[in-house]
C-alpha cells in the first residue's frame, strides 16, 4: 500500500518537503494570484427548483476567453435543511455565499460538501454551524489533517497573501466517501443527491455531486471548465485520471446540466474539450516514447496548439504538470 506521502499531490510534496525555499523553485504561473479573493463577487443562478449554482458575476463572460474564474459551488435547498457544496476560500467569500443562500430560504446548513482538499473549496469549514455535517473525499480529509498549514502556504503562493486564507482553522470532516464508494442523501421531494468519489480524475481527494432526478452535476476540479481550460492534472500520474474523468463523462446523459469548479454553468457537450485534451496528449506522448524521445525532446514536440486557444495558465500547466506526469505514467506503463 502506497503511504500518504507517496499519494501526495507533487506540488505538496514539494512544498511540505522543502519548505520555503521550494516556492522559488515551483514554477509559476503568469499570473498571481490566479483570481483575486478579494475582488471575486458571487452570484446566484437558479437550476431548478431547490437547485442552485453559485458562481462568480464574470463565469458568464470571461471562461470562454480563457480568463481563471473563483470557485463555483451551489446548494439544494430539502424538506429539514440545505446541502451545501463548496464553502469557498476566506470568510469573504463564505458570507457572500450565506447571503444568497438566505434570500431563498432561512432553512439551517445541515450539509456541507468539499469536492477537493484545495484551500478554495474547504478553507471555509471553520465558519459553518456546528451542527453542519462536513463531507469529503476520505484522502482529503487524511491530507487536511496532516498537511493543513502546507496546504495553507500552498494556497497563498497561488492566490495572495491578504485574501483571508490565513486566518482560515483547519475542521474536520463529520463523513468520508472512500475511493470508490458513494453516499446517497435523500433531500426530501424527488431531491436524491449521490456524492462519488471517483478519484483520481482531477486529484486523489475528488468528490462529484450528482442528481439524477434533476439531471445536475456538480464537477469539481477534474473539469475546471469548457474551453479553452485545459485541467489540471498536478498529481504526478496520468492514465488513472484520463481513466477516471471518462468514466465520469460516460456517466452522464446528454441533458445534463454541468456545473464546472471555475467557471460558468455548461452542459456535457461542454466539458468534453477537457477529454479531448487528455485523449491527444495521451496519444501525442506515447508516440514520443516509442520514438525514444527524452522529456525535454517531448515537450519540444508536444506543444499541442490545437488546445492553445487563449486560456491563460496553459503554457504553465501544459509543460510544467499535464505533460511531464503523462509521460513518466506513460513511460512507466510502457516498460512493464
Amino acid at each position: 500500500m502506497k503511504t500518504l506521502k507517496s499519494r501526495l499531490p507533487g506540488i505538496f510534496i514539494m512544498l511540505l518537503c522543502l519548505g520555503k525555499v521550494a516556492y522559488a523553485q515551483m514554477p509559476m504561473p503568469p499570473i498571481v494570484p490566479i483570481w483575486d479573493a478579494n475582488k471575486v463577487t458571487l452570484a446566484l443562478q437558479k437550476i431548478s427548483k431547490d437547485v442552485y449554482a453559485i458562481l462568480p458575476t464574470t463565469a458568464n463572460i470571461e471562461t470562454t476567453k480563457g480568463i481563471p474564474q473563483a470557485t463555483t459551488g451551489g446548494f439544494i435547498v430539502g424538506e429539514k435543511g440545505v446541502l451545501l457544496i463548496e464553502v469557498m476560500l476566506s470568510k469573504r467569500l463564505y458570507d457572500q455565499e450565506i447571503k444568497l443562500i438566505r434570500s431563498v430560504t432561512d432553512k439551517p446548513i445541515i450539509y456541507a460538501v468539499n469536492t477537493s482538499d484545495h484551500g478554495d473549496h474547504c478553507f471555509s469549514n471553520y465558519l459553518l454551524p456546528a451542527s453542519t455535517t462536513i463531507i469529503q473525499n476520505e484522502f482529503a480529509k487524511e491530507n487536511l489533517a496532516k498537511n493543513y498549514e502546507g496546504i495553507k502556504q500552498f494556497m497563498v503562493t497561488l492566490f495572495g497573501a491578504g485574501r483571508g486564507i490565513e486566518s482560515s482553522v483547519y475542521r474536520p470532516a463529520d463523513l468520508t466517501i472512500p475511493k470508490n464508494g458513494k453516499l446517497s442523501i435523500d433531500m426530501g421531494g424527488g431531491k436524491i443527491v449521490e456524492l462519488m468519489n471517483i478519484s483520481p480524475a482531477q486529484s486523489m481527494a475528488d468528490l462529484f455531486v450528482w442528481m439524477p432526478n434533476q439531471k445536475v452535476f456538480w464537477a469539481g476540479n477534474p473539469f475546471i471548465a469548457e474551453s479553452p481550460t485545459i485541467p489540471w492534472l498536478f498529481d504526478g500520474f496520468f492514465l488513472e485520471p484520463v481513466a477516471n474523468l471518462k468514466k465520469v463523462y460516460d456517466m452522464l446523459p446528454d441533458d445534463a446540466i454541468i456545473i464546472p469548479g471555475h467557471g460558468r454553468v455548461t452542459n456535457k457537450a461542454g466539458i468534453k474539450y477537457t477529454l479531448d485534451y487528455v485523449d491527444e496528449l495521451q496519444k501525442q506522448v506515447e508516440a514520443s516514447i516509442t520514438k525514444g524521445l527524452t522529456l525535454e525532446q517531448t515537450k519540444e514536440a508536444v506543444k499541442m496548439k490545437d488546445f492553445d486557444k487563449g486560456y491563460v495558465l496553459f503554457n504553465w500547466l501544459h509543460y510544467n504538470f499535464n505533460l511531464p506526469n503523462a509521460y513518466k505514467d506513460i513511460s512507466k506503463n510502457i516498460n512493464k
